[in-house]
């Protein structure tokens, strides 16, 4: 897993950003029921702030993408055909 980080950019802290892009975009989230690293709570908080498509993948914690690979497939391949069938409808 620790291949798969990716180190962030000192100067990434410093934009300010105006517009986020789930504001005008559509967004989905996967989330680990048994999650200990980020509240669940919090986590469906952040969702449906972010008015985002959410999946919960019961009894699993923060890694869902490693212990549920199929599952977390199953949403980014629903994300891109949804953003496929609506791309030419703009921003």
């Amino acid at each position: 897993m620790a291949r798969l980080e990716v180190l962030n950019a000192a100067v990434n802290f410093s934009v300010a950003i105006t517009t986020p892009a789930w504001r005008k975009q559509p967004s989905w989230m996967v989330m680990a029921t048994k999650d200990r690293i980020i509240n669940p709570d919090l986590e469906r908080w952040y969702a449906a702030r972010a008015g985002c498509h959410t999946t919960e993948v019961e009894g699993v914690s923060h890694s869902v993408y490693v212990s549920k690979p199929k599952e977390v497939a199953a949403v980014s391949t629903s994300a891109f055909l949804a953003s496929r069938s609506t791309a030419h409808l703009g921003s």
